[in-house]
């Protein structure tokens, strides 16, 4: 006989970065929730961890996110101040490529339609202002002053242990084997027995598809992989005069950081080697091919970044297929709401999902415009 393990409000399967923040929204308001996460909390395989994740208000994706980025400012830093403890960090932000890239036109338009500071600079006033950068001359870029970078796993150990204190159950290496919709609700089934609850809320990242398998072709999975390098000038290289960046070249567009907690020059490149992978069934080691693009990118953009190798790290993108994000409820589930698909680009904004989840859960909308993100329009 199946063991009947429990019954709540909401059940939220998967406690990354946007699960953790859902939890937490959805126990700040007085319900009864289970987070069921797969791993340890927090964890090093899926797309939540690396020590350092880029927020800004306006990036290429368009104008549309600026609203979201600006209340998901507002909630990282109430959450600073519920923690006790820093999560976000100001360097300032650099965004751009060639004259006419998407890169840099479509960051410079999201400004200017919903008016953000910035400024437009050349890739010699870059490489002056931040002698880290060795930009050619015709690099167009945006900087924001206020963008910086958040630490992923102070973040989503900050939401759990806050969940925890307000009444939320959350349950590490307790993934959902099996679910069905149920009269009341729904079942979920797991290792540990069978929960019930009115409500499911799917945030499983790069495991989407294992749970909704029609999502499964809209919420893919491809291998990323970083590196860390050893700066040969490391006050160049520190915080207060390196901003975050992406940057997008002929060689493909890539992001970075500044050196941080002990280890120097980040750098990653978007959708990397184009690899869609089983999140269950793929390599986890970093090949000498891996760190060759990123050694060859660093060597011609931040010559001074070049050092030895101090780390690499494999992790996971979950793409969607027009690389906007995955948000609402299921057309054949209404009892069913989802969070996925963030494209390499979703960290920033997830405490802001974390409340359009709890919406969506309770009141069955938002306030917060999601019409792009709609399930529907594949």
């Amino acid at each position: 006989m199946v063991r009947q393990a429990g019954t709540y409000d909401v059940i939220v399967a998967g406690v990354g970065g946007m699960g953790s923040a859902t939890v937490h929204e959805l126990s700040r308001r007085g319900l009864k929730v289970l987070g069921l996460e797969k791993f340890k909390i927090p964890h090093s395989m899926g797309s939540s961890h690396g020590m350092t994740r880029i927020i800004r208000l306006a990036f290429r994706e368009g104008s549309e996110y600026v609203p979201l980025a600006r209340r998901s400012y507002e909630l990282w830093r109430s959450l600073e101040q519920k923690v006790g403890e820093r999560l976000l960090y100001t360097t300032g932000s650099i965004h751009g490529g060639l004259p006419g890239t998407t890169a840099f036109e479509s960051t410079l338009e999201a400004c200017v339609t919903q008016k953000v500071k910035h400024e437009v600079l050349s890739g010699t006033e870059v490489s002056a202002r931040f002698p880290g950068y060795n930009f050619p001359d015709e690099t167009k870029v945006v900087f924001q002053a206020d963008g910086g970078f958040l630490v992923p796993e102070r973040c989503i150990k900050g939401y759990v242990s806050i969940s925890r204190e307000l009444g939320a159950t959350i349950h590490e290496e307790e993934p959902i084997l099996d679910w069905k919709s149920t009269s009341y609700g729904i079942s979920a089934v797991t290792h540990r027995g069978v929960y019930t609850a009115e409500k499911l809320i799917i945030t499983s990242g790069p495991w989407t598809g294992k749970l909704l398998p029609e999502l499964a072709p809209l919420a893919v999975a491809e291998r990323q992989v970083l590196a860390w390098f050893k700066p040969r000038n490391q006050e160049a290289f520190s915080p207060s005069n390196f901003p975050v960046f992406t940057l997008a070249t002929n060689e493909g567009s890539f992001y970075g950081f500044p050196s941080f907690d002990g280890y120097g020059f980040k750098l990653g490149k978007f959708h990397h080697f184009g690899e869609a992978v089983d999140p269950d069934n793929f390599s986890r080691t970093p090949t000498p091919q891996d760190e060759a693009v990123l050694r060859g990118f660093t060597g011609t953009y931040f010559p001074d970044a070049l050092g030895e190798t101090e780390s690499m790290s494999v992790c996971l993108f979950t793409n969607s297929p027009d690389e906007h994000f995955i948000i609402g409820t299921l057309a054949n589930y209404p009892q069913v709401s989802v969070a996925a698909g963030f494209s390499g680009h979703g960290f920033k904004f997830c405490s802001a999902v974390g409340e359009i989840m709890a919406d969506i859960s309770i009141n069955g909308e938002t306030q917060h415009n999601i019409e792009l993100f709609d399930p529907s329009r594949f």
